[in-house]
């Protein structure tokens, strides 16, 4: 095999490793919290936060309780961890509950669709039926 092939075949590889990666949220599977625009920057906000202030509080409480510093050390990164996932854990709970408001909000503002509408149906030969039944009323009263 030439040079040229075997680079080609690498950075094949290297292409197709990237498309694993994070950041490509599929948006057709339903509402999500990582699809959401706001939603997965605030998650993320919220586990750093979550992360430091258990780190510090845990750092502080164990210097005042006069423990040795590799000790100090070993809970405060033990609790930093357990605030990251507490964190994460209600962030995520609250923003389900925010993006699943979201959505009725949008359904109560849309005017109720026709069930018997297809999009695809609808052509200019034939109107869509809601345009049929607005125009049927309209029609029969002239024709009295």
């Amino acid at each position: 095999m030439s040079k040229k092939a075997d680079e080609n075949e690498n950075e094949d590889k290297k292409a197709k490793k990237g498309k694993k990666g994070k950041g490509k949220v599929d948006a057709s599977a339903g509402p999500s919290v990582a699809a959401h625009p706001r939603a997965s920057r605030q998650v993320r906000k919220a586990k750093g936060w979550g992360g430091l202030a258990g780190f510090a509080i845990a750092a502080y409480l164990s210097h005042k309780a006069g423990v040795p510093t590799v000790d100090l050390g070993l809970r405060a990164i033990i609790a930093g961890i357990v605030g990251y996932l507490l964190a994460w854990a209600c962030a995520v709970t609250i923003w389900r509950h925010l993006v699943l408001a979201e959505l009725r909000a949008l359904a109560d503002r849309e005017p109720a669709h026709n069930p018997d509408f297809i999009p695809a149906r609808a052509t200019a030969d034939h109107p869509a039926p809601a345009a049929e039944a607005a125009a049927a009323p309209s029609a029969a009263p002239s024709a009295s």
